[in-house]
């Protein structure tokens, strides 16, 4: 992991320090010494110091002597070396729409591969990228239908409005809507609002995001709602600007 670096006034990097991960001594945060959390720091000093000087970077001192077992093979768990490939998404993506399990389409993947040290991923990156894609297999005829529906909405309540967010392929990533009264609401108690996207799902397991006040009376309303693709800074900031 880096552990210091310095840059130069133009962003250029100056000096760079890298050292094991397991480095450094673990912070207790519980107060049972009973039962301590387990963690991976072992006080393990390996580390490499270096400076970026005409171009290139020199090393200045190497200490690489580490206080625990290495193993290399796993350094495929790591985020960084962790890949679903665009052929692996494909064949992810037309066995799910056909009904096959995951557990079915990874053991092919294994196969296929030679075995688990072969793969640049796991069974659970491939479970992640299907739920993400589910989220976004709302088809261009449910959001042309959708959206004919909110154009009909607006045509009968001026005060009404939508958003829609689609991808590069037409589908539908994010919604968002308020009605006349919820807008009219949010004029007069828009002082403090609740978000949650904890509430529900719709059909296509797309998070329920509504946006929350509450009257003069103690009462929550509605002041607006959204349908997400996914919850990452990317999508709440297209969700709070709409």
């Amino acid at each position: 992991m880096t552990q210091m670096s310095h840059m130069f006034e133009d962003g250029r990097l100056r000096y760079i320090t890298l050292s094991c991960a397991r480095g450094g001594k673990a912070r207790n945060r519980t107060t049972n010494a009973a039962r301590p959390r387990p963690t991976s720091k072992t006080g393990c000093n390996a580390r490499i110091n270096a400076t970026f000087f005409e171009g290139v970077l020199k090393l200045l001192t190497v200490h690489n002597t580490h206080n625990h077992g290495l193993s290399p093979q796993k350094s495929r768990f790591f985020r960084c070396n962790r890949e679903v490939s665009l052929f692996v998404k494909r064949m992810l993506d037309t066995n799910d729409q056909a009904g096959i399990r995951m557990n079915k389409s990874f053991a092919t993947l294994v196969q296929e591969a030679g075995g688990f040290e072969n793969l640049p991923f796991n069974e659970k990156d491939c479970r992640n990228y299907i739920d993400k894609a589910r989220h976004l297999r709302l088809g261009k005829g449910g959001a042309g239908a959708l959206h004919e529906y909110f154009a009909r909405m607006q045509y009968k309540n001026n005060g009404f409005f939508s958003l829609l967010d689609m991808d590069d392929n037409g589908r539908l990533k994010n919604i968002f809507w308020a009605d006349a009264r919820s807008r009219a609401s949010y004029k007069y108690f828009g002082e403090v609002v609740t978000f949650d996207t904890t509430y529900l799902t719709n059909r296509y397991g797309m998070p329920f995001a509504p946006f929350v006040g509450v009257n003069h009376h103690g009462q929550s309303i509605l002041l607006g709602a959204g349908l997400i693709s996914n919850e990452d800074t990317e999508t709440f900031t297209w969700l709070f600007q709409s």
